[in-house]
């Protein structure tokens, strides 16, 4: 795992030296990312620059260093990630007569490009990834992302340069940096947490969405173009399921877990996992184990405030399956330490509030291994989130109940406080208790006061009409949600599934997994994600994903052969922290501070009243507005740290 940057220069305004300071200025602001190398490589006759932050993990000699010319040194290559089946690759790209210098992936990729061309040789990778690589012959320099998202790559236009990098801290280092915030990209950000794809938090700065290259020539002409596209994919398996037996299914699911775990097994660093407990993690956990010679290295975090704490439920899996296990256990004061380094770990705003137990399970995790795999993914593969079932359930109590009657309902479910509904649940036995109930039945007006096509939108978002709240932006829009994406699906399920894919996924849970591990230096690698995985869960039919508003139904069957239903069968927790309870007590004084009306006013983003008012409400105790007040504490926490008035 690395940092990467550089940028194309039209103009050819510099030579050489100056192009390499540029890169090295870039590169070293991504040290965090690969602390064990610094690389640059520029042609002043294109006008190209490349940087590289190295964090070894497969060959650690010279030999894996980057940027990296292919040996015929027509193309030159900086990247970001791992390729799994390299070693398959390597074999034969060496029976086409390659000969390699190391045994780096990077050589693999590199070598590939000059035997197989760019699309062919991306379509043939099993991985996470970014890169740019340059090809020296026509002169075009090409972007590249993984299929998920897994790895981040921001582009843009910037002072006359197209510019790249993994982090946007890397583009501030460049001269006469000085870009706008959009407002619409940050409109959106207040109702989901994070500013989604292909927008960034800055006008004319864009993700590189997955799945895709990007082709920028030497006149700063670019062009983009898909090498795979999970919209198809999710339609190719619509129209042709699998027929399987439940046995078979769960057979071909645990080989395909498999040869993905093992794959992600491989490096020349120690290596262990994130252990929550649940059925991704769990399942992940269950599959190293099962095939290591040695007991796995695991890791979890837990949380004192009952509701939040799963790392009891992590410890039983890890004395069952036998792991070396590790726990950290969250205090008020580790809280108060981290919260000031958010803005700098995420770089643009980031509002999803695990970021913090993220990041300290990193922290930890690092001090005894350099990689570890994550659960993430199996919710959006296999229907695991709650909302599915509660989606699904509004949808089709939109469809029966007349709109005064829905309008009327929701109104009386609002007219009881969230701590009232809580203490309410609280009569009722644990194991029909849900989490933070008050919170979700406040939702659920929300949501019933929507019409049934904005249903699921507005179940998803932290607070719908947050965006009113941007002086000159408008709603929203993505296209994942919009009617004709939904009507290319048969189910709403499916449609969830897929919006969620292509939105939530990359933008936010993946985006905190690789800034608060690469904080760090750490390797987070999920094998859920492996594209092969991906294409069979896509074309499983809904009866093996969900059962009796149950998700999950045939991973749940793997994890089964490999850990005791009774060790991880429980109401799923998701992995939550009480911000709920920390904005009223260890965090208030901090939160209270950036939400100044007086300092929103004067920098022109927001109308400062309804915050303040939601504030009131929170403190009060009479609205959990603790997901809407948190984006805003999070933007005004990245806003100040960059200094933009």
């Amino acid at each position: 795992m690395c940092g990467i940057a550089g940028f194309v220069d039209p103009t050819r305004r510099s030579g050489d030296t100056e192009l390499k300071a540029l890169a090295a200025s870039m590169a070293g602001a991504l040290r965090h990312r690969g602390p064990d190398g610094q690389g640059i490589w520029a042609d002043a006759e294109s006008g190209v620059t490349l940087g590289h932050a190295r964090l070894s993990i497969i060959d650690l000699s010279p030999a894996g260093a980057q940027p990296m010319a292919s040996a015929s040194g027509r193309f030159v290559l900086t990247y970001n990630g791992e390729i799994y089946n390299a070693a398959e690759l390597r074999a034969e790209l060496e029976r086409k007569g390659h000969v390699f210098r190391g045994h780096s992936d990077t050589e693999v990729m590199v070598e590939g490009f000059a035997e197989w061309g760019l699309s062919a040789t991306v379509e043939r990778l099993v991985g996470m990834f970014a890169f740019a690589v340059f090809d020296r012959s026509t002169r075009v320099l090409t972007l590249g992302r993984d299929r998920l998202g897994i790895k981040p790559l921001y582009w843009g236009r910037a002072n006359g340069r197209i510019v790249f990098a993994s982090e946007l801290k890397a583009l501030a280092t460049l001269p006469d940096w000085a870009p706008e915030i959009d407002r619409q990209a940050l409109s959106a950000y207040l109702c989901t947490g994070y500013v989604p794809a292909p927008s960034s938090i800055y006008q004319g700065i864009e993700k590189l969405e997955p799945g895709m290259l990007l082709e920028i020539d030497g006149k700063g002409e670019t062009r983009g173009q898909a090498y795979w596209s999970l919209l198809e994919i999710a339609e190719r398996g619509q129209a042709a399921p699998l027929d399987l037996s439940e046995g078979d299914a769960r057979d071909r699911l645990d080989a395909l877990l498999t040869e993905a775990v093992t794959g992600r097994m491989v490096a020349d660093v120690p290596l262990g996992v994130f252990l929550s407990g649940g059925i991704d993690s769990s399942t992940v956990t269950a599959l190293m184990q099962a095939n290591s010679e040695t007991p796995v290295r695991s890791f979890s975090i837990g949380f004192h405030e009952e509701g939040f704490d799963e790392a009891k439920y992590a410890k039983q899996v890890a004395a069952h399956l036998g792991t070396d296990h590790t726990e950290l256990y969250v205090t008020a004061e580790q809280v108060r330490a981290v919260v000031p380094k958010l803005p700098e770990i995420y770089d643009e705003p980031f509002g999803d509030s695990s970021q913090i137990p993220t990041f300290l399970l990193s922290e930890m995790t690092k001090q005894h291994v350099s990689v570890a795999l994550s659960g993430d993914g199996g919710d959006e593969l296999f229907a695991g989130y709650n909302r599915y079932g509660q989606g699904l359930r509004v949808a089709r109590m939109l469809r029966l109940l007349p709109r005064p009657a829905a309008v009327a309902l929701a109104c009386s479910l609002r007219a009881v406080p969230p701590t009232m509904w809580d203490r309410l649940f609280d009569m009722l036995p644990r194991r029909f208790r849900p989490g933070l109930p008050g919170d979700k039945l406040q939702k659920l007006a929300d949501v019933m006061s929507d019409d049934a096509t904005g249903y699921y939108r507005a179940l998803i978002a932290q607070w719908a009409g947050a965006w009113s709240l941007v002086k000159g932006a408008s709603a929203p829009d993505q296209a994942a949600f919009s009617e004709d994406i939904r009507q290319r699906f048969g189910d709403e399920l499916s449609w969830m599934q897929y919006a969620d894919s292509v939105t939530y996924l990359p933008d936010d849970i993946l985006t905190k997994v690789d800034r608060a591990s690469m904080a760090v230096s750490l390797e987070a690698r999920v094998p859920l994600l492996d594209h092969r995985v991906v294409e069979f869960a896509w074309q499983l039919p809904e009866h093996l994903k969900m059962r009796g508003g149950q998700g999950k139904w045939l991973l749940r069957q793997v994890l089964h052969k490999y850990v005791p239903k009774a060790l991880v069968e429980r109401p799923k927790m998701g992995f939550g922290v009480p911000i709920d309870a920390w904005l009223r007590g260890p965090l208030k004084d901090w939160a209270a501070d950036l939400l100044d009306p007086a300092a929103m006013a004067k920098a022109g983003l927001f109308d400062p009243q309804p915050i303040q008012e939601k504030w009131a409400e929170h403190q009060s105790g009479r609205r959990n507005w603790q997901h809407f007040l948190w984006n805003v504490l999070m933007f005004e926490a990245w806003r100040r740290a960059q200094r933009i008035v």
